[in-house]
């Protein structure tokens, strides 16, 4: 095998909010990349809304970065190296996106905040970049927080290095020629302010900023990350790994080129997922440069371009030559966790919006669309024409997806979250997860007793002396559903919770669902200021005065278990009598306002979540008071 050494293909990888989109923009602009202008947006890598809005990476990105540095001229570059960078989501719902990724380059910078060191998405991606046999850099980042541990931190990021190696080679993912102990020990260390845009080989102390700026980094991708490797007598043979779209050149495959070249206007062989070849015609090569594509002529082993040409083609499909096609493996991604019903709007205010998508087969193109550029999501058949089940990795993928159709003008009915379960040797097995939580002391009994009632088995307690406690726990992946917001509840917004899937263990048994009932509307009509204030000590609301419910929707949460039926609708008897105090009313309490996010995970096994461009409701599956109790009746005799 021959190796380039004018290229370097790193992916960035972390846990949320550990600085990898901001670690890119000072690499951006440190490299004077093309494209970014002096007065642009923070975090040029998150261009979607949801993400610029969440403050979280959805889909992996790539850019190129052009080093032409002292090191570029060591390695027998004068002409600088070009470094792409793929910038990975950290949070494990996005899972696929960082599996395919990891397919694209040939080492990893692996991002560890100097506070809060390794966390669960930490573990996650790292076992995938050390299962692919990736080097990797160590940078500890934010080293210039006021309550920055780094010597704890670079100590459990080693170990966790040490960790996941042994239980790789355990497993039999790695083999022994695979590890090399002494290099996972050795792997350079940068700290790094990745918002100042600084550097060092050097701890500076906890607290301080560094007194470089990026270049170690660049020196280090380029000594420790090999460049790309290739057979010079070998084919054409390009790897799809994501798609993009262009608004005159349409669909775009996103490649990874393994071996051979590709050039604008050649005919090549498309290896699609059925096992065909079909003959195609490349109508646009693009490179990317900084935060650019632009056209080139051709391209080679180890570089990563866009083609457009191909209409139908999707993820993990090759591009090889026509005379001697060779597919590439198709992307395998872990099983998914968490499913969920969606189907049209069947509530009495569907198609109420102008203009929305609310027929069955509208809904279903659109989910099918998804699947073209998600890996990780499956839609399941369920018989119906009006609803299908979807399943991916975790809640937040499948609230990310509805909120999406939600702002395409879609409406739809979102089911509450369901675990994904399967059979193993007569026996139901069920995700788990490694959920990790630090909180406050105070909160350390309320968050405990919170956990083992959803089945959670306390693994370690770490309290680091600064008033806050590590908490980890394996828990059922159904005993997550609806937990984040009565974990803020309960921390009073303090506490900071993450997991990552653990594997399957045997069905873990009966978990209570929400502790409180709902507050349900018995008729249609406007609700009004004056039911409302007569209801409110029977409940917190989730609507506004004045706005338009009906039957069957769900107005509140009622403190006890049951439901309870109520008339929102209710005005005023009028009279002919005035006076000044009669129609002074006492304050409303404030309603609660649902996210979409928020309204899955209140929802109880009996509701849905109705979505609209312009509204998110809870209401009951059953709409009809009386059909509800006789549906109830009957399953009681049932059982």
């Amino acid at each position: 095998m021959a190796q380039r050494q004018d290229i370097r293909n790193v992916a960035i990888v972390a846990h949320v909010d550990h600085g990898k989109t901001t670690l890119v923009d000072a690499m951006l602009k440190q490299a004077h990349a093309e494209g970014l202008r002096a007065d642009g947006p923070e975090r040029v890598m998150d261009s979607g809304d949801l993400e610029r809005e969440k403050g979280i990476t959805i889909l992996a990105k790539n850019t190129a970065v052009k080093y032409c540095g002292p090191a570029a001229v060591d390695s027998g570059c004068p002409q600088g190296v070009t470094i792409n960078v793929i910038d990975t989501p950290g949070h494990a719902d996005f899972g696929g996106e960082v599996e395919r990724g990891l397919s694209m380059v040939d080492g990893v910078v692996l991002l560890v905040d100097a506070s809060e060191g390794p966390l669960p998405q930490t573990r996650f991606v790292l076992r995938k970049a050390l299962a692919a046999r990736l080097p990797v850099v160590l940078v500890i980042n934010k080293v210039d927080r006021p309550d920055a541990r780094i010597d704890e931190v670079v100590s459990e990021a080693t170990d966790l290095l040490l960790t996941l190696a042994t239980d790789l080679e355990a497993s039999g993912e790695l083999g022994e020629d695979d590890l090399d102990l002494d290099q996972l020990l050795d792997l350079p260390i940068i700290y790094a302010s990745a918002k100042v845009g600084a550097a060092s080989l050097t701890n500076p102390g906890n607290g301080n900023v560094p007194d470089g700026d990026l270049e170690c980094l660049f020196e280090a991708i380029l000594q420790h990350i090999p460049g790309p490797t290739y057979d010079p007598d070998a084919p054409l043979q390009a790897h799809v790994t994501n798609l993009d779209a262009s608004q005159f050149l349409g669909r775009l495959a996103l490649l990874r080129i393994h071996n051979g070249t590709i050039r604008q206007g050649q005919t090549v062989g498309w290896a699609r997922q059925d096992g065909m070849v079909e003959t195609v015609k490349i109508t646009q090569l693009l490179a990317t440069h900084g935060l650019e594509r632009v056209p080139a002529e051709s391209a080679k082993y180890g570089d990563i371009v866009a083609v457009a040409g191909i209409e139908d083609i999707t993820i993990g499909e090759s591009l090889v030559d026509v005379d001697d096609p060779r597919p590439l493996p198709l992307i395998r991604v872990d099983e998914p966790a968490i499913s969920m019903m969606i189907g049209i709007n069947t509530s009495p205010f569907a198609g109420r919006v102008k203009d929305a998508k609310v027929t069955a087969r509208q809904v279903k193109d659109r989910l099918e669309r998804e699947l073209v550029g998600n890996v990780s999501l499956r839609i399941v058949d369920i018989g119906r024409p009006d609803a299908w089940e979807v399943q991916g990795r975790g809640e937040l993928a499948l609230a990310i997806l509805v909120e999406q159709m939600r702002r395409e003008g879609y409406e739809l009915t979102a089911g509450k979250p369901q675990v994904v379960t399967k059979t193993e040797n007569g026996k139901v097995m069920e995700p788990m997860e490694a959920l990790t939580v630090d909180v406050p002391e105070e909160h350390l009994g309320t968050v405990t007793q919170l956990l083992a009632a959803r089945k959670g088995q306390m693994n370690t307690m770490t309290n680091h002396g600064t008033g806050w406690v590590r908490l980890e726990f394996t828990v059922p992946s159904r005993g997550l559903i609806g937990f984040r917001t009565r974990f803020l509840t309960e921390t009073r917004g303090t506490g900071i919770a993450s997991s990552v899937s653990s594997g399957w263990a045997p069905w873990q048994g009966d978990i209570a669902g929400r502790a409180t009932g709902s507050l349900v509307a018995d008729r249609a009509g406007k609700a009004s200021p004056y039911a409302m204030i007569k209801l409110q000590e029977r409940g917190n609301f989730i609507i506004q005065p004045g706005s338009q419910v009906y039957e069957g929707q769900v107005v509140g949460e009622n403190p006890r278990g049951e439901d309870m039926i109520v008339n929102v609708t209710k005005e005023k008897q009028q009279t002919n009598m005035r006076s000044s105090t009669q129609d002074a009313f006492e304050g409303l309490t404030p309603p609660i306002n649902f996210t979409l996010e928020e309204s899955l995970e209140f929802a109880g096994n009996d509701e849905c979540v109705e979505v609209t461009p312009e509204a998110v409701r809870i209401r009951k599956v059953i709409l009809g008071t009386e059909t509800r109790y006789k549906d109830a009746a009957r399953r009681r005799r049932e059982q």
